[in-house]
């Protein structure tokens, strides 16, 4: 996987995060992917790669349920709440 691709479910997991209304601390773990995705630019700089600007596409144009599933990758490797990746698996049945 490209550096430019593991960026972009990075920030699609940071929105679908922010997609879970029912999880109170979602504010929390959203600043924990916010600190992930910083070390990762620091540890990754990408030559030429227009940071904001691919994180504003992936919100409009990325799906709900791909931001949820991205959600789920982040929340892992981070090491996230079970409890929210037990409420981000419910609403992806949703989708089914």
């Amino acid at each position: 996987m490209k550096l430019e691709d593991q960026f972009r479910y990075f920030v699609g997991g940071y929105y679908g995060v922010s997609l879970v209304d029912e999880y109170s601390l979602k504010e929390y773990v959203m600043k924990d992917i916010e600190n992930f995705i910083r070390d990762f630019i620091e540890i990754n700089p990408i030559p030429d790669f227009d940071y904001k600007e691919e994180a504003k596409k992936v919100f409009e144009t990325v799906s709900d349920k791909t931001k949820l599933q991205d959600a789920l990758l982040v929340l892992n490797k981070i090491n996230g709440p079970m409890d929210l990746v037990f409420i981000i698996k419910k609403k992806l049945k949703k989708y089914k």
